[in-house]
């Protein structure tokens, strides 16, 4: 495949994630706290005053992330942080494929979207052994 084409298809999907960061889960820890983010805080179990420090670690990650230079240590962190969206499901019994698993989907698609954009990450992840490449 032509590396514009799975570049332009990386920047869409990256933008994509961002933009569903934000609105989803950025945008209410900052502006629609008491409504939205202190009940679901609190049914997860943790208290509503971290609300607005994980959505600006959320922030400063998926900045780090848009930033071509920063982009895989703001994946990095980000996959941390759903990492530990993903623990507290696990810890609250939430249903697998459409909780427990989500924080997975969103990694996947944001680790997706700065692989096909990124050559060199590309070349460090391949999709598949070179042909003619020895199997070990």
């Amino acid at each position: 495949m032509k590396a514009s084409i799975l570049i332009w298809t990386g920047r869409v999907l990256m933008a994509l994630f961002a933009l569903f960061m934000l609105g989803a889960s950025i945008a209410p820890k900052f502006f629609a706290r008491a409504a939205l983010v202190d009940p679901t805080m609190i049914q997860l179990g943790w208290p509503t005053h971290y609300a607005l420090m994980i959505g600006g670690m959320e922030l400063g990650f998926l900045i780090l992330y848009l930033i071509p230079r920063t982009s895989v240590l703001g994946a990095l962190l980000m996959t941390a942080l759903l990492g530990g969206a993903v623990a507290t499901q696990v810890r609250v019994g939430a249903p697998l494929f459409s909780h427990m698993l989500f924080g997975v989907y969103l990694g996947l698609f944001m680790w997706g979207g700065l692989w096909l954009r990124d050559p060199a990450l590309r070349a460090l992840f391949p999709w598949r052994a070179a042909r003619g490449a020895a199997a070990p």
